[in-house]
């Protein structure tokens, strides 16, 4: 009996429900931390360098932990694996609420991040898998509205909890939610079929190195000055030395890691690269707004929350949009029109200007989200449009991997360039100061107002270094902007996803 036969539609909700619960919490968890930290470095007596392993660890852990989710499901079962993963998250979560020293906290991150790498791959095949064929589309929209609001909504709701009673509560605010999930899928999830088949372990171990030091040179990249550190280089090599290890070893090994005929797929493999697009742009979109707003703009933490929150309205009109044109159009072009819709949007933030009411962060934040809602819904459907569904859990895993390093990569090119064309910038300008362009900083006038030449010459530097900031954010717009163009020849090598044949099995759960 095919799942979506052994589910009647009531049961099928309730899934749903519990399986987005889930991944709400874990993406929640991925910036929900961020605007904590300075209180979180206070009370665990941390210093400005160390209190930043509480996101570091978090994000190497969760990377090594994602790849075995597929052979895990298969294992013991993925509404086994599921509901202890959700058990196991809420457990760190309580943890790092209680956690009294930094060592405590950075442990209870690590469990967090390994329990929660397994919930969204998971939550998302089980969503392909309770829905028919015709009816994917509508479920990735739903899926994707999690993915693409939890960090929207993380800094918000992290800075509103942590202003309004302390930082233990971004903690806190996970286990009503965790503990309702775990409920529901205990009680009516299905349960899967498992298969044993022979571990990996080499190639897991060459790949969580690989990722692990990946993770963390562009983590600490921009705090070592890159390539001027010692420390940067071993993580590159070894980064380096264990990819290529893991891709020869996948390439020539029986029983690799992951099937190979997953990369033989055009569109999954074009889906990877199109998951990693996405991710570049939706988290450090979402890493230089804020700073932005709130430093030079002067918004609080909550107002600028405020204020990328059309992104995620866009986002979810387009998923629904989506979700209902799946059958009618060809998916290649909506994916197209969302990267178009994307590349906008970034040309209109380009045109940001330093002194300017909030309207163009309002539509520009909007019309990407339209964009990213229709690149996500479309691309998720075409990668597992031609997947066998025994291949859903890995590919999922897959697919999920690539967006995080895609985030990764992002947010750690978009500052260390913001950092470098700031000091360019600030350089170029400062170089053109004189006191025919500044008289206020001569001598003369200075003494006549009763203004120290040192503070006229300060507040001269200040201004010089905000107007430098502002343009190396526009610079950065501009290389996210381009880099989106570029990515929409890639949809030409997609096939168009086929409609099921008469009768085609799913994967039979029973209950």
């Amino acid at each position: 009996m095919t799942i979506e036969h052994s589910l009647d539609p009531g049961k099928r909700l309730l899934v749903t429900i519990a399986v987005m619960l889930a991944v709400l919490i874990q993406v929640l968890d991925t910036t929900i931390a961020n605007v904590a930290l300075p209180h979180m470095q206070a009370s665990l007596g941390a210093t400005q360098e160390s209190i930043n392993w509480v996101l570091t660890s978090y994000i190497v852990a969760s990377a090594i932990a994602l790849p075995i989710s597929g052979w895990l499901a298969d294992k013991v079962g993925r509404k086994r694996l599921l509901f202890w993963s959700v058990v196991g998250f809420t457990a760190a979560s309580f943890l790092c609420a209680i956690a009294q020293s930094l060592p405590e906290m950075v442990a209870f991150r690590v469990l967090q991040g390994v329990t929660g790498a397994f919930l969204v791959p998971l939550s998302q095949a089980t969503l392909f898998d309770i829905n028919p064929r015709e009816r994917h589309a509508r479920a990735m929209a739903l899926f994707g509205g999690g993915i693409m609001i939890g960090p929207i909504l993380g800094p918000v709701l992290g800075g509103w909890l942590t202003d309004s009673f302390n930082w233990r509560w971004v903690f806190l605010v996970n286990i009503p939610i965790g503990t309702l999930a775990a409920l529901m899928l205990l009680r009516f999830m299905p349960k899967s079929p498992k298969s044993s088949h022979r571990f990996d372990l080499m190639g897991f171990a060459l790949l969580g190195l690989a990722l692990g030091a990946l993770q963390l040179m562009l983590d600490r990249g921009q705090h070592e000055d890159w390539f001027q550190s010692m420390e940067i280089w071993i993580e590159a090599g070894v980064f380096a030395a264990a990819g290529w290890m893991f891709v020869v070893h996948t390439v020539t090994a029986k029983k690799p890691l992951f099937d190979r005929s997953l990369f033989a797929d055009r569109n999954f493999a074009i889906g990877l690269m199109f998951m990693m697009v996405t991710g570049v742009l939706l988290l450090a979109g979402l890493a230089l707004l804020p700073p932005l707003l709130q430093q030079l703009y002067g918004y609080s933490v909550l107002q600028s929350g405020m204020m990328t929150a059309p992104r995620g309205v866009g986002t979810l009109i387009s998923m629904l949009v989506a979700g209902r044109l799946v059958d009618r159009v060809d998916l290649r072009i909506l994916v197209a029109a969302g990267l178009g819709l994307m590349g906008w949007s970034l040309h209109m933030m380009t045109g940001f200007a330093i002194e300017m009411g909030s309207g163009p962060v309002v539509w520009s934040g909007l019309v990407q989200g339209l964009g990213l809602g229709l690149v996500f819904v479309t691309m998720q459907s075409l990668a597992f449009a031609t997947l066998a569904p025994a291949m859903r859990t890995h590919a999922a895993s897959l697919l999920n991997l690539s967006r995080n390093i895609g985030g990764s990569i992002g947010i750690s090119l978009v500052t260390s360039l913001l950092a470098r064309n700031m000091q360019s910038a600030h350089a170029d300008m400062a170089g053109h100061v004189t006191e025919q362009v500044l008289p206020g900083i001569s001598q003369g006038l200075a003494t006549q107002f009763g203004l120290p030449v040192q503070s006229a010459l300060a507040i001269a530097n200040a201004e010089i270094t905000r107007q430098a900031a502002f343009i190396a954010y526009i610079d950065d717009f501009w290389i996210m902007m381009w880099l989106t163009f570029a990515a929409i020849p890639l949809v030409l090598l997609l096939r168009p996803a086929k409609p099921p044949a008469p009768g085609e099995p799913q994967v039979a759960m029973a209950d």
